[in-house]
């Protein structure tokens, strides 16, 4: 099998996870790095033994068939449309785009190019979630009926030693955190039909704990308490929040309810982690994984899913239509919010195929 090759622009905190895990998938190979930082590209290069260089020589090189586009929220969409120009497939960090417009021009143009577009999250793709989804299918709770998605955290001024992005426009919890959660819902549950949202925001600056700006302090122009309902097409309702004020909780990260069953998902931020479900009248039960990608890192799990279906000439999980559908759901939150109704989802997505059970050897089918 060929190695399709791979080029990565934005080489900040997030594209060492990247890196890492790219060396588990022989079906890809890292071929080179930019970021408009020169610094940056050269220092991942150094560490990853990868030639580092300017972005726009990264799009003409000929060995590089997929880019993934490691940039901040606000460069996504400009960064991936001149990837498609260049005639290459893209893999976006999430979210796709900062709004649906803006997502859009990069599923149209990928249309008019007959190029692929891929979007983290890819962590659905893990030994748990994947488990969830199979006893989900098999009827280990009945018909799912409602459930919860929950994140809280205090902010990621706390640890990020860049946070302001995550304040700005393209940033907040929901269109941060909420892409893994819902993305998640919807390969467990089927596309969402309709949102309702409330949304808060307590601060309009925030201080910076981390280094190396500790003690600065940061503009916020969106809402950090994002809370609300998913109607899915199915029929179940899902209650949901994500904050960056929650100083502690207690909520499971997903729980589904269904008419025989619960159960309980893991950290959709997490590959692995533990899926337990109880039956009506049971207690909580743990069911072994059915499914690898479960111990360590495997951020890249999606590209490498999309240079497998290039070479397969087959459908790849982590898509552009995903993380469109997403979006939309995820933006609106605050519309309805704003508005005082409710929101109307207008794109559906079929739920993306399973993986094999019981594999972890590097080879996606």
């Amino acid at each position: 099998m060929r190695k399709v090759g791979i080029g990565i622009i934005g080489c900040g905190v997030i594209s060492t996870a990247y890196l890492k895990a790219a060396q588990r998938f022989p079906v890809m190979e890292v071929r080179a790095l930019a970021d408009m930082r020169s610094d940056m590209a050269e220092r991942q290069g150094a560490a990853f033994g990868l030639p580092a260089m300017r972005v726009d020589q990264l799009l003409k090189r000929d060995d590089v068939e997929i880019v993934i586009n490691l940039t901040v929220p606000l460069a996504h969409t400009d960064v991936s449309l001149a990837v498609l120009n260049a005639g290459k497939h893209v893999h976006s960090e999430k979210p796709l785009g900062i709004n649906v417009a803006e997502a859009r021009k990069v599923m149209d143009l990928a249309a008019q190019k007959s190029l692929r577009v891929g979007c983290a999250p890819d962590t659905f793709l893990g030994g748990g979630h994947q488990t969830a989804r199979k006893l989900i299918d098999d009827g280990a709770i009945g018909t799912p009926v409602a459930g919860s998605a929950f994140f809280g955290c205090p902010g990621h001024e706390r640890w990020h030693p860049a946070p302001g992005f995550y304040y700005l426009r393209g940033g907040g919890p929901m269109l941060d955190m909420g892409p893994y959660y819902i993305t998640d819902l919807v390969q467990l549950l089927g596309p969402v039909a309709a949102v309702m949202g409330s949304t808060a925001r307590p601060k309009s600056e925030r201080l910076v704990t981390s280094q190396p700006m500790n003690g600065s302090l940061i503009p916020v122009e969106v809402s950090t308490h994002v809370a609300g309902t998913l109607e899915f097409e199915s029929g179940a309702v899902v209650s949901i929040a994500m904050s960056f004020d929650v100083p502690k909780h207690r909520h499971a990260p997903i729980e589904i309810y269904g008419d025989s069953g619960s159960m309980l998902v893991p950290d959709p931020n997490r590959f692995g982690g533990e899926v337990q479900v109880a039956k009506t009248g049971g207690e909580w039960e743990t069911v072994p994984l059915t499914h690898g990608y479960v111990e360590g890192e495997f951020r890249s799990i999606g590209v490498a899913d999309m240079a497998s279906a290039i070479l397969n000439n087959r459908p790849h999980r982590a898509s552009g239509a995903l993380a469109f559908h997403v979006l939309e759901v995820v933006e609106a939150f605050q519309t309805s919010a704003d508005e005082g109704r409710r929101v109307k989802i207008e794109s559906r997505v079929e739920r993306p195929a399973m993986l094999p059970a019981g594999r972890e050897t590097g080879q996606i089918d």
